[in-house]
């Protein structure tokens, strides 16, 4: 279908007359604030620096690979032998070569699971790769990706989880947190520069029977002291978990969220003022935000599996995603401001195995055909629009049209709170009223996958 025309208006948040003045992460509300008040703060909330670049990567892998590879679990026990971890073809170079031509930005790898099995040689326990006959005892898979990463250009994060089925002080509170950031330090300290430090929330029984609390004030004071360009995620309070594990983002899906991240003190409670959750479908609405007294800058990560477990599984080689169920994903975490953390799980051998490698690569060769040419004439500038404002672009003849990119200057704030698509084409109007948010600086896509009918 030829278009001609395209016609956007938007509608964004009341923006005062008065020099504006930024909350960087998070803004409290006054006493009394009215609903527009809170409107009209809520859009000068900006996210810090090391937000900003990290929701600038839109692509990022995580690298599920450990004890649980060799075993074929998703969750060890922490009985595990090390002598069956022998990745002998190990080749982080491989790995990294398929993710920076995949077009990822970052490589994150699960430093340790909940096994405990520590895949450094740390001081901390026995039960790592220094116990292993993989190099005799002498490897570290995280100095090797990490020297994989700086030569392809690649940032560098690490997984560790709170949870240690393993370490027999885990549930004994400070004798657990002490070795929990003594591990977390030697991570952020040998290995350069960390740019996302990963926890999740899994919190079972040790060998004792009893569960740890842990000191997450403490672990995030480590984590700002020693990478203060890190972002911390899912445990953390830069970047929050999307709600699921299938790939998909909220159609809308806000940074500038009213919800608390869960290692702060009196997130619990809330929590159950405002009725929501990391999986509650709206977390920055204008209904919402008039119940809330914060407002944070916490951007969603969605994370997914390229395959049907998290680990490689050698039963499961033929069940990598298809391609149109990764542009899909692609389209419903980055085109919904979210970014995608891809899992793609090493093998026994230690290598990415080959259907993975080809499917990355079929993925990322569709994303750059996709967004190669920009056929709308002169769109690609910054429009400083007002409330109800309208711009009118003109589309090169004879050209089809599916898929729009239109983005926002998040330095700023996240004003947009939604906008008309209206498309003229052979004399007949077409429109279609998206309402979710957008983010900016060359960074999220709203997308119409399909011809406009």
């Amino acid at each position: 279908m030829r278009k001609a025309i395209l016609t956007a208006a938007l509608l964004c948040a009341f923006l005062g007359t008065q020099a504006q003045e930024y909350y960087e992460k998070h803004v409290a509300f006054p006493a009394g604030a009215t609903t527009e008040q809170k409107i009209d703060m809520a859009s000068r909330l900006v996210p810090t620096p090391q937000q900003l670049a990290w929701q600038q990567m839109e692509f990022t892998c995580f690298l599920h690979f450990g004890i649980n590879t060799f075993t074929g679990r998703e969750w060890g026990d922490g009985k595990e032998d090390p002598a069956i971890f022998n990745p002998t073809e190990l080749d982080c170079e491989q790995w990294v070569r398929a993710l920076k031509e995949g077009g990822f930005k970052m490589a994150i790898i699960t430093a340790k699971h909940h096994d405990g099995f520590c895949l450094w040689p740390t001081r901390t326990t026995k039960h790592s790769v220094a116990s292993s006959p993989w190099k005799n005892g002498k490897g570290d898979v995280v100095q090797e990706l990490r020297k994989a990463c700086d030569k392809y250009g690649l940032k560098f994060g690490v997984y560790l989880s709170p949870w240690d089925r393993n370490a027999e002080c885990y549930g004994q509170g400070e004798a657990y947190n002490k070795f929990f950031i003594e591990q977390l330090t030697e991570l952020l300290t040998n290995y350069g520069e960390v740019h996302e430090v990963w926890f999740d929330g899994a919190n079972g029984e040790g060998p004792n029977g009893k569960k740890q609390e842990y000191d997450w004030d403490a672990i995030l004071k480590t984590i700002r002291r020693l990478q203060p360009k890190a972002v911390t995620a899912i445990m953390g309070d830069d970047v929050r978990w999307v709600g699921n594990e299938g790939g998909l983002g909220r159609t809308t899906e806000w940074s500038a969220t009213a919800l608390m991240p869960n290692s702060y003190p009196g997130s619990d409670e809330v929590y159950k003022r405002l009725g929501i959750n990391a999986m509650s479908k709206d977390l920055g609405s204008r209904e919402l935000v008039s119940k809330a007294s914060d407002l944070f800058w916490y951007p969603s990560e969605v994370d997914v599996s390229i395959r049907p477990g998290w680990f490689y599984h050698a039963e499961q080689d033929n069940q990598v995603r298809s391609l149109a169920n990764l542009v899909n994903i692609y389209y419903r975490s980055v085109g919904c401001n979210s970014v995608l953390l891809l899992n793609i799980p090493p093998d026994k051998r230690g290598l990415m195995h080959e259907n993975d490698v080809k499917r990355i690569k079929e993925l990322t060769e569709y994303i750059k055909k996709t967004f190669a040419d920009n056929k709308v004439e002169k769109g690609n500038r910054i429009w400083t629009a007002k409330v109800g404002d309208t711009k009118e672009y003109k589309v090169r003849k004879n050209t089809l049209v599916n898929t729009f990119l239109i983005q926002e200057d998040i330095t700023k704030g996240q004003r947009v709170e939604g906008f008309t698509v209206e498309v003229f084409a052979n004399g007949i109007m077409w429109v279609r009223e998206l309402r979710w948010d957008i983010n900016g600086c060359c960074l999220s896509r709203i997308v119409m996958p399909k011809r406009l009918e």
